[in-house]
């Protein structure tokens, strides 16, 4: 999971340029900085040490709903601590220059979302960034062939009976504007699912081993009418890893969303 994670943070970073973040935010030295959903911290301790290199400390808030991927060691002004975005407690009210947030689309309802952004709110100081990076999941663009076909259908009935959002690009701009924040504006990247590019990432591996951390869901899910055992799914998986290892079409799309808190006049 956490090689996982961090491969995906890898492919993240370099289909934005290479950026950490893309807020225009200004951050001095001492802002508190929080990152939810921090899974195995592989962001928030390159962000710590680009901004340490910089003379600019940060103090950073680190949450997310398990700590199984918690590193063991990180620098003391980073605290990880096991809580959702949902119950971030009172005292940290208007108090975070920026937040940072990735990958809910397959783990908040779309009711969440509402109460999820409106924590953020509270807690941002005015004048204070928020930054989400999605994956888009409302158009399917990795069906380059039958097995990737079905993988495709059980998403979608996933996404259906969660109430999952599948494209927070969409979705999340108008109801940020309508709970206060400005300068909304969102940002996309096309990301190859395939060996054809020779940067050290093995894609379809990274995109296999997204879809196999699904299993539990999906099989708990009845398999949504496609598989009805792990073993189909299994071989599902393995189906679709040779479809993508043998297409250059297949691919997904990443959304950075950002938004400002506005300043009190």
């Amino acid at each position: 999971m956490v090689l996982r994670l961090n491969l995906q943070h890898r492919l993240i970073v370099k289909a934005f340029d290479d950026k950490l973040i893309l807020a225009p935010v200004n951050l001095k030295p001492g802002d508190r900085v929080l990152e939810s959903g921090a899974g195995s911290g592989i962001w928030v301790l390159e962000f710590w040490k680009e901004h340490s290199q910089k003379n600019i400390p940060l103090v950073i808030e680190c949450i997310d709903i398990s700590r199984d991927q918690f590193p063991s060691q990180v620098p003391s002004d980073i605290h990880f601590s096991l809580r959702s975005i949902l119950d971030v407690p009172p005292e940290w009210s208007n108090n975070f220059t920026f937040v940072h947030q990735r990958l809910l689309v397959a783990a908040l309802p779309r009711p969440l979302w509402h109460e999820a952004l409106a924590q953020i709110f509270r807690v941002l100081k005015p004048g204070g960034w928020v930054e989400f990076v999605e994956s888009h999941a409302k158009v399917r663009k990795f069906v380059v062939g039958p097995n990737s076909k079905k993988l495709s259908l059980i998403s979608d009935r996933m996404f259906e009976e969660k109430n999952f959002v599948g494209d927070t690009e969409v979705y999340l701009p108008p109801v940020m504007r309508e709970m206060g924040f400005v300068d909304v504006r969102c940002e996309g990247k096309d990301v190859p699912i395939s060996q054809t590019i020779d940067d050290g990432l093995d894609r379809v591996q990274i995109w296999y081993d997204l879809w196999k951390g699904f299993k539990g869901s999906i099989l708990a899910g009845g398999g949504y009418g496609i598989v009805s055992s792990e073993e189909e799914y299994e071989s599902l998986l393995l189906g679709c890893k040779d479809e993508w290892n043998n297409s250059t079409e297949a691919y997904t799309t990443y959304w950075t969303i950002i938004a400002r808190k506005p300043e009190i006049p």
